[in-house]
């Protein structure tokens, strides 16, 4: 850490005791954020874990393309959903039980959806999962506001960065073996012991400041709209064009239906005194702008997870296990990238171009990932990849960092978490319709190769019986099972299908890259969330109020009060 501006004309020893204390303070930050990261780590590991695994869980429970992804969709509905929920609790209650909480729920679903013996319970078990994980994602940037300032977060975030590239690309390695060498059921059981020492780690390590009294007002009527009808428009996503026509009774209820939902949702936030989403913050730049980008974002890091795996397994013939090492590229370009953009950030104070660069390689990486085909050179796919993942990496978590700088600090829970639900939502609507493009694609490109692919069956004798009945079913088949001559066509078939898919989501790109350039260029703060509410408080108190004025300033010098002191926490009493 930097000596502050101010004590640059200190004495050595007075410089020697800020560097001290500044040493302290991050070694207490770190010990705080052990549990946190180590929650974090274990609800990405429990969703990871089955990534590359899905196409044989799917196969295994008779499933189809479209229960592939629900499988998918359901996860993140219902983390869409719950966000906004659990952020406008965090500015409410207490913020450490809420974490447990989130960790408890989706620890739990992810051990039941182990016990799955068709894809419903499968299915509704992820939605479950999804609940959890909307906590969790949400919590975990709200206590990071709480813990270290805007400034300092880049130096914290290259640990995040670790966390989620080692349970993104262990969780699917992993997977795979589990997968190949046991049985798929186990990849829903392996996080439940590392969950245990997480609520254990979170309870002893994580100590957060106490919020501001107020009187809780939990805004019923807008959860209760916002859920309905963004559900309801993200089932609409999910079935329209596979299970009835666009212009359809169907569609005209299901977007209707929506439609007025949001309708009756705005109108009932106008008016409630603790609004789930304050329509107040669409007035601020930083955030609306922040949240266009998020949209485009969710679609590449969600869609990007999701059809990968089946690239690497339906169209290059991978195990399990390989597409999980195949994957490693884009992870390594997200850790990296984003690691070493952090430490520039918070050595620099400037953030906008590095957003700005993330953004193009966004879109390059989409259009690149647009080209593959199923025999593309691998190593040109890794570095596909590799810029694809390096510009979610840059994106992706400083869009929140920049929304936390700037918005008044009794909505930043609300506002945090409704950068990651409009994310979600885009990563949702982007699976989903990705997924039905994804399905017609499919079965259009084998329609157009009918006269091949019958004469590799009918080469085949008797066996091509089974084959032709298997590839009719209408579920996802096991590429590594066909005979070579009919597994070239499967390949090539699902090759340019995942191609398409990226292609189409290119134009999202440079609605993120729009986004981010008409981002207000705001210096970036070096107060917590605690100390700027301090200092909110200090400028409406009485003109006298020396004691409040200096209480202030020494916070602003260096003091982090989210980490226990001897002054700071009293002894004995509950300061989560």
């Amino acid at each position: 850490m930097s000596v502050s501006p101010a004590r640059e004309g200190a004495s050595p020893s007075t410089r020697a005791e800020v560097r001290a204390e500044a040493k302290r303070k991050h070694r207490a930050i770190l010990q705080a954020l052990t549990g946190l990261l180590l929650g974090m780590f274990v609800s990405m590991l429990a969703n990871t874990v089955v990534s590359t695994s899905l196409p044989v869980i799917i196969s295994d429970l008779d499933g189809d393309q479209a229960a592939f992804t629900w499988v998918v969709t359901a996860t993140l509905l219902a983390t869409a959903v719950s966000t906004p929920v659990w952020g406008k609790l965090a500015d409410l209650l207490n913020r450490k039980v809420l974490i447990q909480l989130a960790l408890i729920i989706f620890i739990v679903a992810s051990a039941a959806a182990g016990f799955a013996h068709n894809t419903d319970w499968l299915i509704a078990m992820r939605v479950i999962q999804g609940i959890g994980a909307g906590g969790l994602g949400a919590l975990t940037q709200i206590v990071m506001a709480d813990i270290v300032s805007p400034r300092e977060r880049g130096r914290y975030m290259g640990l995040f960065g670790a966390v989620m590239a080692l349970s993104t690309v262990g969780g699917p390695l992993i997977g795979g073996v589990i997968t190949d060498t046991v049985n798929w059921r186990w990849n829903f059981y392996v996080a439940v012991p590392l969950a245990v020492v997480a609520l254990v780690m979170i309870q002893k390590t994580l100590h957060l400041p106490p919020l501001k009294k107020r009187k809780v007002q939990i805004d019923y009527a807008g959860i209760v709209l916002l859920s309905a009808s963004v559900s309801c428009l993200l089932i609409w996503v999910s079935l329209v064009g596979s299970d009835f026509g666009w212009a359809s009774a169907a569609t005209a209820w299901m977007v209707g239906g929506s439609l007025l939902g949001l309708a009756a949702f705005v109108a009932v936030e106008l008016k409630a005194a603790e609004p789930l989403i304050p329509l107040s913050l669409f007035r601020n730049r930083t955030f609306t702008f922040s949240v266009i980008g998020s949209l485009s974002v969710g679609v590449a890091m969600f869609g990007t997870t999701v059809f990968l795996s089946q690239y690497m397994q339906l169209a290059r013939g991978a195990s399990a296990t390989m597409s999980g090492l195949m994957t490693i590229p884009m992870m390594a370009g997200l850790l990296i990238i984003s690691t070493l953009v952090g430490r520039m950030i918070t050595k620099t104070g400037k953030w906008k171009a590095y957003v700005v660069v993330g953004s193009v390689l966004l879109t390059v990486g989409l259009v690149l990932m647009g080209t593959i085909e199923y025999d593309t050179d691998f190593w040109l796919v890794s570095v596909y990849m590799f810029l694809l993942g390096a510009g979610v990496g840059m994106v992706m978590q400083n869009l929140v960092l920049v929304v936390q700088n700037d918005v008044p600090t009794r909505d930043l829970g609300v506002a945090s978490s409704s950068i990651n639900f409009f994310r979600t939502i885009g990563g949702t609507v982007g699976v989903s319709a990705l997924g039905a493009v994804l399905a017609t694609q499919v079965t259009d490109r084998l329609a157009a190769k009918q006269g091949e692919l019958m004469a590799a069956i009918g080469a085949l004798g008797a066996e091509g019986k089974e084959v032709s009945a298997s590839l009719a079913s209408g579920t996802i088949p096991d590429v590594n099972s066909l005979p070579e001559s009919v597994r070239f066509i499967v390949e090539s078939v699902y090759g340019s299908s995942v191609a398409h898919i990226f292609m189409i989501a290119a134009p999202l790109g440079v609605l993120t890259l729009l986004a981010v350039l008409f981002l207000p260029n705001l210096p970036l703060g070096s107060l917590t969330r605690h100390e700027k509410m301090q200092a909110e408080e200090s400028a409406v108190a009485p003109a006298g109020s020396a004691e409040t004025v200096a209480n202030v300033s020494e916070h602003a010098a260096g003091q982090n009060p989210a980490v226990p002191s001897g002054k700071d926490v009293p002894s004995g009493k509950d300061n989560s």
